[in-house]
């Protein structure tokens, strides 16, 4: 099949199949048939096999060329197994769920196409359907199935299309459409490079003329740059950045964010090994990029242009595979690599659990969340630091991902789609040319025609105090007066406004922050701001109060409290008792701290009064006539 002149192009592919369903046997059989063999490498194994008294079996070839493969290359090394007259084809090989997964989620080796195997004698088996559903979730849509061994049903194509019909309906389910079933017999070169004399009742193409009609994927360099750095070497007084770059495309002169540092500089030099001098590279390319500023990047760090950077933040949805022997459990922490990154992570929240070979949902009510080995889940990944990621559907290697658990890979998965907030280019620059814009109507105008100022009331409080529950009447009871209020309560910011934000500290500052800006404009708007926040820490309330000082709008700081034993008993959303299984890190009362307020305009002990007494002590507060401390209305 080797044609005078070598073919250029190239398409890789995978050949996945159920433990003893004739993989190693097909990519023998597969090499002899296109020449692809070592010269002499057939005879030698036969000539053994004869010594030793035994049948030579294609699955030996296979063992025998992988041996030697595994001496001379790494993990990342692709070659060229064999051809035909219209391409190269490189095989990925797969030789179970683990590998497989590991392989192809972490990149180092990413196929376009897929041959999936599947005995005619014994059928369509479980890891028939797992390698089905891996398939879809890693992307690869370009697939042919081979029903291997047809010579042990009497080449029956009665047997060979009730494989087709019932593995096609199980595909179906999942989304996968495969390009053709083949029936072959790999021991017997059976439809593989030629037509088989056992099955003149099949018309179809042979396997090579399945893969030759399989599509090379362009490279995506018309996707945003994505260049995962690997590693950084020094030489003399020069930084290389090397890695290659996963999507996109990068020149001399090029702007580059680092995320997630968020560093910027500029590509001096794009360095090669070996190679010609270019000031550009492509998707695809492995190179070495200098920067005019010498700012600190490390390997993880994923490179992108300044104008379209990648998602940047601590939680993501997924869709994830998983392969351990131990459960993926809630509460746990593990490992998460995205393309060089390497961060701990745990489940934050455990969507759907599905079995991958039937397709059901498994229900486990009464029981701690876990994902169990060979099952599928739809889940939220919470990170301990933000990470650098794209949706699978749109960068396909900086979406997907793999979790280790202690030293083994132990699942994988692909970054689903969600209203993700994305740092645009803008907010990277900091501008001194930016002025506070006062509008022409005046905060006293507009409490003339409102009957009142805006304000920010503030409840501040452990989670069951009360505060929403405050909140919400007092925003009824206002509003039935006629006063403008609207309540900014804390689970509704978190669907939006802090959708990236976790409970670190940290986030909880970002959070109380994002809201405090907020309830200020409304204020200036003459609204009268109600927040239901536990906002559990003086600095960031007081960062609050310090935003309307200078303003002609008050902020009044009620302190909602209740000792947490109370909170508990009520305990509206189940949270403490989460908290205390450990199911829930960081929680305000329990395993993280509430500093309550020093100086609160208002204190409700809301152990002692009714949700209505509490309203009426707020609408007492703002109806005192001290003004320049207090609110009229």
């Amino acid at each position: 099949m080797n044609s005078t002149s070598t073919p250029t192009e190239q398409l890789k592919i995978v050949i996945v199949g159920h433990v003893d369903h004739g993989k190693s046997t097909f990519v023998g059989r597969l090499f002899h048939d296109t020449g692809s063999l070592p010269e002499g490498k057939l005879e030698q194994l036969q000539k053994i096999a004869e010594r030793r008294g035994v049948p030579f079996e294609w699955a030996n070839l296979m063992d025998a060329l992988q041996s030697e493969r595994d001496q001379n290359i790494t993990i990342d090394t692709a070659q060229i197994w064999f051809q035909t007259k219209k391409r190269q084809y490189v095989i990925i090989d797969a030789p179970g769920h683990k590998e497989f997964l590991k392989n192809m989620i972490t990149g180092a080796a990413n196929a376009e196409a897929a041959l999936l195997l599947i005995d005619a004698n014994e059928g369509i088996q479980e890891q028939s359907r797992r390698h089905g559903y891996l398939l879809n979730l890693l992307g690869i849509r370009q697939i042919a199935v081979l029903v291997n061994k047809m010579d042990l049903q009497g080449y029956s194509q009665e047997r060979f299309n009730q494989i087709e019909k019932d593995y096609r309906a199980f595909l179906k389910t999942i989304g996968v459409e495969p390009k053709l079933f083949i029936p072959i017999a790999a021991k017997h070169g059976d439809n593989i490079a030629s037509k088989s004399a056992n099955m003149t009742w099949w018309q179809g193409a042979t396997v090579l003329e399945a893969l030759d009609q399989f599509k090379v994927s362009d490279l995506p360099d018309n996707q945003p740059l994505r260049f995962p750095i690997q590693d950084v070497y020094r030489f003399d007084d020069r930084r290389i950045l090397a890695g290659r770059i996963e999507a996109g495309s990068v020149k001399v002169g090029d702007k580059l964010l680092f995320s997630p540092s968020n560093k910027v500089s500029t590509v001096k030099t794009i360095e090669r090994w070996n190679a010609p001098v270019s000031e550009s590279a492509n998707a695809g390319e492995s190179i070495g990029i200098t920067l005019t500023e010498q700012i600190f990047v490390e390997r993880g760090a994923v490179a992108a242009l300044e104008t379209a950077p990648p998602y940047e933040l601590n939680r993501f949805k997924a869709r994830l595979f998983w392969l351990g022997r131990q459960p993926f459990k809630q509460g746990k922490i593990y490992k998460l690599k995205l393309a060089t990154q390497e961060a701990d992570c745990e489940i934050e929240s455990i969507e759907k659990i599905i079995d991958a070979s039937t397709l059901e949902t498994i229900s486990r009510e009464g029981e701690k969340p876990y994902v169990g080995r060979h099952e599928v889940a739809e889940l939220t990944i919470r990170t301990k630091r933000a990470v650098a990621f794209d949706k699978h559907i749109e960068i396909v290697p900086t979406g997907r991902f793999v979790i280790v658990d202690g030293f083994e890979v132990s699942g994988g998965g692909i970054v689903a789609e969600d209203n993700y907030p994305k740092r645009t280019s803008d907010s990277l620059q900091k501008s001194n040319n930016i002025f506070w814009s006062k509008g022409k109507v005046t905060a006293k105008q507009r409490a003339l025609v409102n009957g009142h100022s805006g304000c920010v009331l503030w409840l501040t409080g452990l989670s069951g105090a009360g505060k929403s529950s405050i909140a919400n009447e007092l925003e009824r009871e206002l509003f039935n007066i006629g006063k403008h209020a609207y309540v900014l309560d804390g689970d509704n910011i978190r669907h939006g406004l802090g959708s990236d934000l976790g409970f670190s500290p940290e986030d909880r500052k970002e959070n109380i922050r994002r809201v405090g800006e907020v309830a200020k404009l409304m204020a200036d708007a003459g609204i009268i701001c109600i927040t239901a926040f536990i906002s559990p820490y003086r600095a960031d309330r007081d960062l609050v109060r310090k935003m309307l000082e200078g303003s002609d709008n008050q902020f009044v700081e009620v302190y909602v409290n209740a000792p947490v034993e109370i909170c508990e008993q009520r305990d509206p959303k189940g949270l403490y008792a989460k908290a205390r299984a450990n199911e829930i890190k960081e929680f305000t009362g329990i395993s993280a701290p509430y500093e309550a307020p020093l100086r609160a305009e208002l204190e409700l002990q809301t152990s002692k009064l009714t949700v209505a007494e509490s309203v009426a002590k707020v609408l007492d507060f703002l109806n005192v006539q001290d003004e320049g401390t207090t609110v009229s209305i």
